[in-house]
């Protein structure tokens, strides 16, 4: 592989697909080919383009990110990424039984100048009620034509209150800031696109001298320009290297932002499952460079960026104003990890719906005078939490799951008075000293006696094991060929093979035919020969190491690397030599390539492989150390 570092990023999306209708196309099969063949980041197989229509190529292809695109539809599409130009009235109202329910109110609009919040309950529209049959089309009546009115009941505690709007030309911005509880700098960005940057700048510079904290808000963020994503972060980070993009010729390029720091205070990062792309990349950069903190859902997991095609490209191939959305990098976080399939893992797994709250306890102020009635925590910043608000009954709940989300290697500490008093303390203490009876640690009941019990309570905090149903993880158990793959399907957060089972001894209703198919398809397992996988079958540690081999190639671009330049006598190391050939690659790559920097060989098997028996075998807890020591090597694991 070779690396360069351009001068200029190229005009790439990370977005999802958009469903868009089939219409009349411009792009010749002939151009299609020729594109797919210079840029596309895998070899395209012949049957591909052999295909009579450009759709139906595209289609062939499998791939659900590369995409033709009318002159409409390329309208439609770069539209979804910058603000919305509408005539109304400048809120954005949730639907409810009830009415609707007010959850943003826009500034500088009819609704901002009449003095209606989020909250207020929206009840009738020009005497309509928006409730029962109207529900669902209520909404749409704020809209009409410029400079007619509307009349608005709504309700606000209880009393009723009537205001008459004048509809007018409005933009509803896809990125705004607003202030919460006089401290919280809120920014919620539903897409990456050019007016991105210009709204972060606006925001912080808006809030300046008042935040003392930022909650950046990326849940349903699909994605859009890399450049506007990286310049985002930037304003917390500072300049930084992001990224790196391998194409499809090997070849691998470094991108990053040359922005100042725009503010000295942390963000904290929303994510849900919709996070895609470029908000992965956003989110791994605050990650990598310790600029705040991720909170909320496991990510989409979208490590491919696409270049898109048209009229400014190639006038010849798109005259009419379509488009071609190619597949052409796999893209890697400057720790040098993909999000690709595994997505990104927040800093504290909680349930989406609560990660704003979880947020704003966790942006209370430093205590000025008195630590007491303050509970401090020590992950990669300090956040300190209001015990008053997080024990409210409004809160309580929430506090809960943030101390059952806490990782052993958070610090947690209570204030004991003074200016500077604290004592270390568990989240099992804190939920016992308070009463707070529904917490429930993420561990299992037995164990406390297996040396890697770190490990197993690291994954099971961040939902990346499984007991067996009673609370017990049995760390002693042999692991079989079907239950290594529903653990790495489970730590992918990875389960989609449809279509008939790859192996004839995998039953297409067995409870591991899923895992063991998409692991196959992945290229982590193989069958034992003959068309059979042997999934009652123990894995031995030379197999088990080969498969995590696989892994840590899939999952970091430097071990990838690292294995592709193996020095020639690599595997004539003694410590290798009860390996079979087949394995000693993968035991090379995870027990003796990795150095420190002071020289020191770095180690992710769970003992010296010396030391393992090759075909004995594989422990749960073996398997558990092993993968935890992976993914917190490649900062998959927050640290």
């Amino acid at each position: 592989m070779t690396w360069k570092r351009p001068a200029r990023l190229p005009a790439l999306l990370l977005a999802l697909t958009l469903a868009l209708t089939p219409a009349a196309r411009a792009l010749t099969t002939d151009q299609a080919v020729a594109l797919l063949e210079d840029y596309y980041i895998d070899d395209v197989p012949q049957s591909v383009l052999e295909q009579p229509t450009v759709q139906q190529m595209v289609e062939a292809l499998g791939d659900p990110y590369t995409q033709y695109f009318t002159a409409e539809e390329y309208g439609q599409f770069l539209s979804s990424m910058e603000d919305i130009p509408i005539v109304g009235t400048g809120v954005s109202a949730l639907t409810t039984q009830d009415g609707l329910l007010i959850l943003r109110v826009f500034s500088d609009t009819p609704a901002a100048e009449s003095g209606l919040l989020p909250g207020d309950l929206i009840v009738e529209i020009d005497g309509k009620s928006t409730t029962g049959d109207n529900v669902l089309s209520a909404s749409s009546w704020l809209q009409g034509e410029e400079g007619t009115q509307v009349k608005v009941t709504y309700l606000r505690e209880g009393a009723e209150h009537t205001v008459t709007l004048t509809r007018r030309a409005i933009t509803i911005p896809a990125t705004y800031t607003e202030l919460w509880d006089g401290h919280i700098g809120y920014i919620d960005c539903d897409t990456f696109g050019d007016s991105t940057l210009e709204h972060f700048l606006d925001g912080l510079e808006t809030y300046d001298g008042q935040a003392d904290h930022y909650i950046v808000d990326l849940q349903d963020n699909g994605g859009g320009s890399i450049n506007a994503a990286m310049s985002a972060a930037a304003c917390f980070t500072g300049p930084a290297l992001m990224t790196y993009f391998l194409d499809g010729a090997g070849e691998v390029t470094s991108y990053g932002s040359q922005l100042e720091s725009q503010t000295i205070y942390p963000a904290i990062v929303l994510t849900n499952g919709e996070t895609a792309s470029a908000s992965e990349l956003f989110a791994a950069a605050i990650r990598d460079n310790n600029a705040g903190i991720l909170v909320g859902g496991r990510t989409f997991g979208k490590g491919v960026a696409q270049q898109v095609f048209d009229q400014e490209s190639y006038p010849d191939y798109f005259p009419d104003g379509d488009a071609l959305k190619v597949t052409t990098y796999r893209l890697y976080a400057a720790s040098g990890t993909t999000a690709n399939v595994i997505g990104i893992l927040p800093h504290l797994l909680v349930d989406p719906a609560i990660a704003s709250d979880v947020a704003v306890l966790l942006s209370g102020t430093s205590p000025a005078e008195s630590t007491q009635g303050t509970l401090r925590i020590d992950f990669g910043w300090r956040w300190y939490v209001d015990l008053d608000t997080a024990l409210s009954e409004a809160y309580r709940p929430v506090f809960v799951a943030l101390l059952e989300a806490l990782p052993d290697t958070a610090r947690i500490l209570e204030g004991t008075g003074g200016a500077d008093g604290w004592a270390d303390t568990t989240a099992g203490d804190v939920a016992e000293q308070y009463g707070l009876s529904e917490y429930q640690a993420r561990t299992f009941s037995d164990i406390d006696a297996s040396p890697y019990r770190q490990q197993i309570r690291q994954l099971a905090v961040y939902g990346m094991v499984e007991g067996d149903g009673t609370g017990a993880f049995r760390p002693e158990e042999e692991l079989t060929r079907a239950q290594l793959c529903a653990l790495l399907a489970q730590v992918l957060a990875y389960n989609s093979y449809s279509g008939t089972s790859r192996f004839s001894d995998v039953a297409a209703d067995s409870w591991y035919a899923g895992a063991v198919n998409t692991l196959a398809s992945l290229g982590l397992v193989e069958g034992v020969g003959g068309g059979r996988f042997n999934p009652d079958a123990p894995v031995d540690h030379q197999q088990f190491i080969t498969i995590m081999g696989r892994l840590a190639r899939m999952l970091n671009l430097f071990l990838d690397l690292t294995a592709d330049e193996m020095p020639q006598d690599a595997l004539s190391d003694p410590a290798l030599s009860g390996y079979a050939g087949w394995a000693r690659e993968s035991v090379w790559l995870l027990a003796l390539s990795q150095q420190g920097l002071l020289g020191n060989i770095i180690n992710l098997l769970w003992a010296p492989a010396e030391e393992i028996a090759p075909t004995a075998a594989t422990t749960r807890e073996e398997a558990a150390a092993l993968t935890c020591s992976l993914l917190n090597y490649v900062g998959i694991l927050p640290a």
